[in-house]
Order: C-alpha cells, then sequence, then structure tokens
C-alpha cells in the first residue's frame, strides 16, 4: 500500500497497460472470498441468500480442506449442455448476471471439456490402446535397433577412364 500513496504504482500503471490490465482485473475481492464453513442454520441461510440461491438449492462442499469454505456445490453442467437459445445475459458465456459460477468453471466452458457428454469408447478401453501403441513403437524400436538399414555408397564411377572431366570440387 506504500506504493500506492507514494503515486508510484500509478506512474507505472499509467505507463504500462499490462500492468495496468493485471491491477484492476486479476484482484482479489475480499466482497468474493469464501467464509467460513457454515456450521449453523442461520449461517446456512445467510451464505444460501449471498450466492443467491434458496435455502432448499444451497449444498455445500464438504469440509476437506480445499479451502471452499461456503462456497456453493451447483450441478456439473458443462457449457455445451446448456441451452442455446434461452435469452442469457452473457451469451458467450451461456450465463446471467449475478448468477453464481461453479467452482470448476475453468474446466467446463464452452471451449473445454463437457462433463456432460458420454463416451462412445469407455476410458479404460482409451487407455489400453493408447498403451498399446507406445509400448508397440518401443518394442519395434528395440527389436530393429540391432539391423541397421543404410543406403549403401560405391566410389563415383566416370566412363572413359583417363579422361578429364568438369566436376565442381577444388583442387587441393
Amino acid at each position: 500500500m506504500s506504493l500506492v500513496k507514494r503515486g508510484k504504482l500509478a506512474q507505472l500503471c499509467l505507463r504500462n497497460h499490462a500492468i495496468l490490465y493485471t491491477a484492476i482485473r486479476n484482484h482479489w475481492n475480499k466482497d468474493y472470498k469464501p467464509l467460513p464453513y457454515p456450521k449453523t442454520q442461520e449461517e446456512r441461510e445467510a451464505a444460501a441468500a449471498k450466492y443467491g440461491l434458496t435455502t432448499a438449492e444451497y449444498e455445500v462442499y464438504p469440509d476437506d480442506g480445499l479451502g471452499r469454505g461456503d462456497y456453493p456445490k451447483l450441478p456439473d453442467i458443462s457449457g455445451e449442455a446448456k441451452d442455446s437459445h434461452y435469452p442469457w445475459d452473457f451469451p458467450e458465456l451461456k450465463r446471467n448476471f449475478g448468477e453464481p459460477i461453479h467452482a470448476d468453471v475453468d474446466l467446463m466452458g464452452e471451449d473445454r471439456y463437457d462433463v456432460t457428454k458420454k463416451h462412445q469408447i469407455p476410458g479404460w478401453m482409451q487407455w489400453t490402446q493408447f498403451l498399446g501403441v507406445v509400448f508397440g513403437t518401443f518394442a519395434l524400436y528395440f527389436y530393429l535397433e540391432r539391423s541397421k538399414m543404410f543406403v549403401g555408397q560405391l566410389p563415383k564411377q566416370y566412363p572413359y577412364k583417363g579422361q578429364n572431366h568438369y566436376t565442381f570440387d577444388t583442387d587441393e
């Protein structure tokens, strides 16, 4: 805070737009920091009102020490699974104003992994195929490492021995 009071940070921010953007956008806002895990019914009701949810909708993450506190446990719905024809306040994010975001929002955007998608090939089969290709490639490499293949070369042959032939080699 002493830099802000002296004005040096403000001068630095005015000269460098990247620092200004970082200072404005990427700060931790104390109003949005989750409070401790709610223990009483009054704390649950206050936390539900803080996040704009009813007490029936409000469910918290288990107190496992990850620091999520009173943040609500929202259903796992990816951006692709949301209705694209709904009149969203922010249609590019498929999100309404004031709506709490999921704790794993960086994973579940429209351009990210779709958690609601059911894959055609199960995960164990995907891993089996991947490891089969990797270990098969290594097995071929180690098996064929003994028999090196190369193009054989003989000395250059010129027609009519004893005559001069022009080449681009230097005489040394």
